[in-house]
């Protein structure tokens, strides 16, 4: 077993796969579930991306949007849960003035990342 506290976790700034300002924070890796905090400012969004198994994220506060290839742009807030199946194309991220605050659980090692989310794309 191994406990990491929340006062020893250090969040890392990231922008090469996002849009706006996101903090990762280190997580855990356990048999191929990579398990990580995501905190998203306003507007803040991944970029297109897919996971070899699929991916589930859970909303632990704010409000943000999320969308698969070819549907709907979807809002999401505190308490909801998003099952993304294994391939499936999808983005992510903050409602337009509200931060958000998700766990990821990623299956199958790091996702397969693509083009960034354009603003007409996340308006929906």
């Amino acid at each position: 077993m191994q406990l990491t506290r929340a006062t020893e976790i250090e969040y890392e700034r990231r922008g090469e796969t996002f849009t706006g300002a996101v903090w990762v924070g280190p997580g855990a890796d356990i048999e191929g579930a990579g398990i990580h905090l995501v905190n998203f400012e306003p507007g803040a969004r991944t970029h297109w991306h897919s996971h070899k198994q699929g991916q589930l994220l859970y909303v632990v506060s704010g409000r943000g949007r999320t969308q698969s290839s070819g549907a709907e742009v979807v809002e999401i807030a505190s308490g909801d849960f998003v099952s993304v199946d294994a391939g499936e194309l999808h983005w992510h991220g903050a409602a337009p003035d509200a931060p958000l605050v998700h766990a990821a659980v990623n299956m199958g090692g790091a996702p397969d990342w693509g083009d960034a989310v354009t603003d007409e794309e996340y308006s929906g």
